[in-house]
């Protein structure tokens, strides 16, 4: 009677064996379905890291990058207290919360599955110890690469790559427009004020610049090309803009404690651009930015101020 039994539990414990092998060998060169697969890798530039395969809680609070998830499809869970001022982005983060660097604590009962930042965040270490971290060096990118690594990191690589190719065709044809209202070798300055001190900017430095420099092919002035194209920007004294004043002026209305007093002047009312009219103020609050839902309002407002005076 023992040995019938022990033979029938024998039999058992292959057909048991035979059935995982066999399940075992079924799987072989598929994806597992466990919790692993809700993850994947991205390669940042600190190094691997495991991200949500489809996050949906994401902190952006790297100052430029919100845009950049809504025109991807995902409204983030909280900004820092740049984005909200882009009237560009028309109450698509007014329910958003707003997270400094001061808050980390309010970051943390968000529970975040995805944190975005810059990589000089002084608290990079405290937000990876709440959810994966990607910090971004701004100065690495230019506006489309910015763009499509952002897609590549939520898993819409491919949705930010028909975004790039569709713009680029766009900016085909709005650069031919202007052109033929202003000529192909008009040249562009940028310039703001914050406070009582005074920036010119380079070609990707948000305000604008990727779109007249870039996109619509306006040209630099010798000396800005020169000073400002290298580093992003320039802070100058009021009484040197005429150096860098190309044939257009787009000059941002700057924060609330802008000093726009330098437009009073002699030196400002000497130059060939003010003197023609040919002077384009911009709202800096919104043109800080260089997402595609800015650029897009942006090109709009560029290009029909450049037409519309001819």
């Amino acid at each position: 009677m023992r040995i019938h039994k022990k033979r029938m539990l024998f039999s058992i414990i292959m057909m048991v064996m035979a059935v995982l092998l066999a399940a075992c060998g079924g799987n072989a060169g598929q994806s597992t379905t466990d919790s692993t697969s809700e993850t994947r890798t991205y390669r940042s530039e600190q190094g691997d890291i495991k991200v949500p395969a489809k996050p949906q809680r994401v902190a952006v609070l790297a100052a430029t990058y919100a845009g950049n998830l809504l025109k991807l499809g995902i409204k983030p869970i909280a900004v820092n207290e740049w984005p909200k001022g882009n009237k560009f982005y028309e109450g698509q983060l007014d329910d958003v919360e707003v997270v400094t660097e001061d808050s980390v604590e309010k970051l943390l009962a968000l529970n975040p599955d995805l944190i975005i930042t810059y990589s000089n965040d002084k608290n990079l270490k405290k937000y990876a110890q709440i959810a994966p971290t990607v910090a971004f060096t701004y100065e690495k990118y230019d506006y489309l690469q910015q763009h499509i690594e952002i897609g590549k990191l939520v898993g819409k690589e491919k949705e930010a790559r028909e975004w790039v190719a569709q713009w680029q065709e766009k900016a085909k044809a709005e650069r031919k427009k202007v052109q033929a209202a202003i000529g192909e070798n008009a040249t562009a300055t940028v310039l703001e004020t914050f406070g009582k001190d005074m920036y010119v900017y380079g070609k990707n430095w948000g305000r604008g610049t990727e779109v007249i420099y870039q996109a619509l092919g306006l040209k630099p002035t010798k000396k800005l090309e020169q000073d400002v194209f290298g580093p992003g920007y320039k802070a100058i004294s009021k009484e040197v803009i005429p150096q860098y004043a190309g044939d257009y002026l787009f000059v941002g209305q700057g924060d609330d404690s802008a000093d726009n007093s330098f437009m009073q002047t002699d030196v400002w009312k000497g130059i060939p651009a003010v003197q023609k009219n040919q002077v384009i103020l911009f709202d800096s609050k919104s043109f800080y930015f260089n997402d595609p839902i800015s650029l897009e309002k942006e090109m709009e407002f560029i290009v029909d101020s450049l037409t519309k005076r001819k």
